[in-house]
């Protein structure tokens, strides 16, 4: 025992002979078992060990000079490329990009791990034609996120993309399915931030957040950051307001970063959504160069929205749209939406009332079918249902005025 060499870095091979023998796992080629073991006996003769440069490994894509969970680390992302039986040959040829850049540091990387979990994997599922109005808005977001990207070669030099997007606007507008069409149609790597992702408890980490989190951006261009309600986290300083210190420096953080997108020929865009304009900062403002206003939508619209979630089906009674139309003057999309429900709810409430004057279950394929959507229903939703962002209408109105981009005819 005292002539044996210690083996300080095993091998895949030894560490699988040893578990076999350790454990008494079932051999499933015990023809290969055999050779493994031939070779190893000669190899040792010969005064080499069984993963020696000369003999090679057991695994031929493994190198030898692996420790053991590295092997099996390559063991598995060989086994991760099969299909269907066969094996990508060219996996070695293609290098994956790496997750995470390179940070200084382990705690930057365990706060990069943290924010990948606000990137939106798969496709919302928003398209442009899914936004009923809101023209204006929808071209001047193409204009600055859409094209650069589907035409580089003309947006260089003074014509460069802009870096930072503004939209803001009455509650309910169609703030957030902008931004979830931009992430659908763009298919850029879309980091979905809110308060909640840049703000840590412990000191120094969520100004360290806002620096891993555009550094991500930066390694995964074309990418855009959404900040949903910004006002939460960028809202004007100083001024004898009582401020934190650790606020003060997040949005000193947040404020560097952006203006240093400017320095970069990466595609990361800033798009920010906000229902209060004017509590921003005015240097965040002047580093959000687009601002678009999201207003209430238009009667053409609001007659789309009405087609859509209360169409006319054959046999029943036309609903009254211009009615409706007329009479949901200052109602934002989701005021309409929960007008809709509350007319699609009248037919089902006089069925339950029908059913719950028997006293008796009803099987669910007895069931009776819920009647059509009458026009005294409508009249009832609009008498039950109030508007909810039009008071403050006038104010959007004038930051539009004084901020806000327009676009020329």
């Amino acid at each position: 025992m005292g002539d044996e060499p210690s083996l300080t870095r095993w091998s895949f091979a030894d560490f699988k002979q040893f578990y076999d023998v350790k454990f008494g796992r079932r051999r499933e080629n015990e023809k290969e078992d055999d050779s493994v073991h031939q070779s190893g006996q000669v190899a040792a003769a010969n005064g080499h060990s069984l993963a020696s440069p000369e003999n090679g490994s057991i695994n031929g894509t493994n190198k030898p000079e692996l420790a053991v969970f590295e092997q099996y680390q390559c063991k598995d992302r060989k086994n991760s490329t099969q299909i269907a039986g066969a094996v990508s040959e060219k996996y070695e040829e293609r290098p994956q990009k790496s997750l995470f850049p390179p940070f200084e540091s382990a705690d930057m990387r365990n706060l990069a791990e943290s924010l990948c979990r606000d990137i939106i994997r798969g496709s919302p599922d928003v398209k442009w034609e899914t936004i009923k109005g809101l023209e204006n808005a929808k071209r001047l977001l193409k204009e600055a996120v859409v094209m650069p990207i589907k035409y580089p070669k003309y947006f260089t030099g003074l014509l460069s993309p802009w870096k930072g997007i503004l939209l803001f606007g009455p509650p309910g507008t169609g703030k957030t399915m902008l931004a979830k069409a931009v992430a659908t149609e763009c298919k850029t790597t879309f980091f979905n931030i809110s308060a909640s992702s840049v703000v840590s408890k412990w000191r120094g980490d969520s100004e360290k957040l806002i620096k891993v989190l555009f550094e991500l951006a930066r390694h995964h261009a074309p990418s855009t950051i959404f900040l949903d309600e910004i006002d939460a986290i960028i809202s004007q300083r100083g001024e004898g307001r009582s401020e934190h210190e650790a606020s003060r420096r997040l949005k000193t953080e947040l404020l560097i970063q952006m203006d240093g997108l400017t320095r970069t020929d990466e595609l990361v865009f800033v798009l920010a959504a906000t229902n209060l304009p004017w509590e921003l900062d005015a240097a965040m403002l002047r580093r959000l160069e687009k601002r678009i206003l999201v207003p209430l939508p238009e009667p053409e619209a609001r007659r789309a929205m009405f087609e859509e979630l209360l169409p006319s089906k054959p046999g029943e009674p036309e609903l009254p749209y211009d009615l409706l139309v007329a009479q949901t003057e200052g109602y934002s999309g989701s005021d309409i939406r929960l007008l809709c429900k509350e007319a699609a709810m009248q037919p089902l409430r006089r069925l339950m009332t029908l059913l719950e004057e028997k006293q008796e279950l009803v099987p669910d394929e007895e069931l009776p079918a819920v009647g059509p959507i009458c026009p005294e229903d409508i009249e009832t939703a609009l008498r039950n249902t109030r508007p909810s962002a039009h008071l403050q209408a006038h104010r959007y109105d004038k930051f539009n005025a004084d901020y806000g981009s327009q676009i020329l005819q």
